[in-house]
């Protein structure tokens, strides 16, 4: 990789973030993820999404997935999680769902980049994360990762980190002071708050913004240990490689 620049922890955080968050919004929302969950029985609509990515909390009520996820709102998640669940046993959708992860990632990831490498960065970010009270995370972290796809890996791990940042930013949304629905509004706008299944959301007022900016910077100060745990060298490395990972998706 030449000479890269030494990176510190937080430096790295914030190169990091958005590539991983919107790569993992590209897969989400992709058609090609949609006819995964068609071809495996899922009706048209948000079933797969759902029983998919909360598949790994098991046969939970959508009360308890509602609680545990946070962001999205109660218009989205009642209907996919129960449109999803007689399709099969949420094990199994979490693991169609994982698979389908992978398919996305040797469909979108350039093939010019080291993934080998990428794997043993994340993977150790990914050992090194406290998962008390982030238990979507918990469970994306459980799912197998075939070592025989090194590029479908390396797509699972993105999605795994996408899951932890997502939790440590609920908890700091709630420590701040601020409800999901009011993080989703003041991030994303009423309109779209709405279209992610929030019914009606009224404009959240100036002076909650500031506690938004509190919980950037918490998320940022959860995921400070994973990111210790690599020198300032790999800190480089892995900013560079997840450049390249997600170059295909960057605006």
């Amino acid at each position: 990789m030449g000479d890269l620049r030494r990176m510190e922890i937080f430096d790295c955080i914030a190169v990091v973030a958005r590539p991983l968050h919107d790569f993992g919004d590209e897969f989400m929302s992709d058609e090609a993820t949609a006819a995964v969950g068609l071809g495996a029985g899922f009706p048209p609509g948000r079933g797969f999404y759902c029983r998919g990515r909360f598949g790994v909390l098991g046969e939970a009520s959508v009360e308890v997935v509602q609680a545990v996820q946070g962001f999205l709102g109660p218009d989205l998640v009642t209907p996919g999680w129960l449109a999803g669940r007689p399709v099969m046993p949420a094990e199994e959708a979490a693991a169609c769902y994982a698979s389908a992860v992978r398919k996305w990632g040797r469909v979108h990831i350039p093939c010019d980049v080291d993934v080998e490498h990428f794997n043993r960065l994340a993977q150790q970010l990914i050992d090194a994360a406290d998962a008390d009270a982030l238990p979507l995370f918990a469970g994306w972290r459980a799912q197998p990762c075939p070592a025989e796809d090194p590029v479908g890996a390396a797509m699972q791990r993105i999605h795994v980190l996408r899951e932890h940042r997502g939790a440590c930013h609920l908890a700091a949304v709630r420590l701040s002071g601020l409800s999901a629905r009011e993080a989703m509004t003041i991030n994303l706008g009423v309109e779209q708050a709405g279209h992610y299944g929030w019914p009606k959301p009224d404009p959240v007022a100036a002076t909650l913004i500031p506690r938004w900016r509190r919980a950037e910077q918490l998320t940022d100060e959860q995921q400070a240990p994973l990111y210790a745990t690599l020198t300032d060298r790999q800190r480089t490395e892995f900013a560079h490689l997840v450049g390249g990972l997600t170059r295909s998706f960057r605006p």
